[in-house]
């Protein structure tokens, strides 16, 4: 997870509100799925964090660091919110499906969720 905080860190410094940012974000996410041990073993910290507060240090890490990149795109704290809230969650809805979503789609979900 500090891997992926870090790795969202790089992105937000190198962002400059531009669709590249977007689509390497995007590029990132579609090829997580894709490949999903990681990130299993991410949402099973996740759902280990809820019960530990003590373990919540790296997923609050991994939450900021989302943020950051959203405030690259946005001011509005409310599309920040959503933007890590929906990220999460098409991660974890795209494990569920025979074919996961492409590059192309989550950079196209996300271009709506922060209105660009």
């Amino acid at each position: 997870m500090d891997e992926d905080a870090e790795r969202m860190r790089v992105l937000a410094a190198e962002a400059d509100g531009g669709v590249d940012a977007l689509r390497r974000f995007a590029t990132l996410m579609a090829d997580v799925v894709a490949k999903p041990g990681h990130l299993l073993a991410e949402y099973e910290l996740y759902l280990l964090a809820a019960r530990e507060p003590k373990l919540r240090e790296s997923t609050d890490r991994w939450m900021a660091a989302l943020a950051d990149f959203a405030r690259c795109n946005t001011d509005d704290p409310v599309r920040v919110e959503l933007l890590v809230g929906l990220v999460d969650g098409l991660l974890l809805q795209g494990l569920l499906r025979d074919e996961p979503p492409t590059a192309e789609r989550f950079e196209a979900i996300l271009r709506t969720a922060l209105a660009l």
